[in-house]
């Protein structure tokens, strides 16, 4: 498997977004074994340089609608970086959990 470091640029404290992308990046790290951290920021800039952003290898995850990365979107950026379907289909599942807690909120 190749090397994968993520990176979360949060405000601080996190909240929102800035607190689910934190959660999917814990969840990424125990699920694919990879290298994460969190940066604060006090820069807007939604899924750029500034927060909230989930960066996988130092690129920027877009979320389809614009707005909130879904589990399908981190998925398909670590699909397209190679990574197996397989265990991406197991992942997929364990970021719904984040997601779910957040729009509980």
């Amino acid at each position: 498997m190749m090397s994968l470091h993520i990176r979360v640029i949060s405000q601080k404290p996190p909240g929102g977004r800035c607190g689910l992308y934190v959660a999917y990046a814990e969840v990424i790290a125990s699920h694919l074994g990879a290298a994460s951290e969190v940066a604060f920021s006090a820069e807007r800039d939604a899924h750029g340089m500034g927060f909230p952003s989930l960066l996988l290898n130092g690129h920027a995850i877009q979320p389809a609608d614009g707005v909130i990365l879904m589990p399908a979107d981190v998925c398909a950026a670590l699909a397209a970086a190679g990574h197996d379907p397989t265990a991406l289909a197991r992942l997929t599942e364990a970021l719904e959990g984040p997601l779910e807690r957040m729009l509980e909120t």
